[in-house]
């Protein structure tokens, strides 16, 4: 199970040859006061499997994906002035691309978090403008896709480019086998 509506964390979890089904919960993303990123992604990854969990034997994957500038979380922008805004901040400047993941099991529910330094190139106002105009920050968070036209903006990445996409790929397959599932076939846990 994949408590994710995302099409890109399904498109990720695909190459891994997962067989997944989804079901996305009902959860509150607001970030508490003064939360660091780090433990706001894990915190809201654990919240996705639990809540996406209907039986206590069912596996379900979660994670959640964060922008962070100097400490700052920037979630998906609500509009098109708050993409332009975002954009115009990581114009010229690292930072970090956050995501937690995590893998309820029978008895527990193991997470981890997994960073990305992304620096971006500095931006034109008028690319800034046509990017926001494509629609495409919309739905992400920090308001870019590395994945779509906003991979003209990075100029490095270090780290899991998948992270920034929304789903690091070889620490959720290092988290399935964790948890027992044979890596080459997905199929059901190892007996112990």
């Amino acid at each position: 199970m994949l408590a994710s509506g995302s099409a890109r964390r399904h498109e990720l979890l695909s190459r891994l040859g997962v067989a997944f089904t989804v079901r996305v919960p009902d959860i509150d993303e607001t970030p508490r006061p003064r939360e660091a990123a780090t433990t706001y992604v894990e915190r809201l990854a654990r919240a996705k499997a639990v809540a996406a969990r209907r039986h206590p034997d069912e596996v379900v994957l979660a994670a959640d994906t964060t922008v962070d500038v100097d400490g700052t979380i920037l979630g998906k922008p609500i509009d098109e002035k708050a993409a332009r805004i975002m954009l115009t901040g990581l114009s010229g400047q690292t930072h970090a691309v956050h995501t937690g993941v995590a893998l309820a099991v029978v008895g527990e529910v193991m997470s981890q978090v997994i960073t990305t330094e992304v620096t971006f190139r500095v931006l034109a106002p008028e690319e800034i403008e046509a990017y926001v105009r494509s629609g495409e920050p919309l739905d992400k968070a920090g308001g870019y896709g590395i994945q779509g036209q906003a991979g003209l903006f990075v100029s490095s990445v270090a780290g899991s480019v998948s992270n920034v996409v929304g789903l690091p790929l070889a620490q959720t397959a290092a988290l399935l086998s964790r948890a027992g599932f044979e890596p080459i076939e997905w199929g059901p846990p190892r007996p112990s």
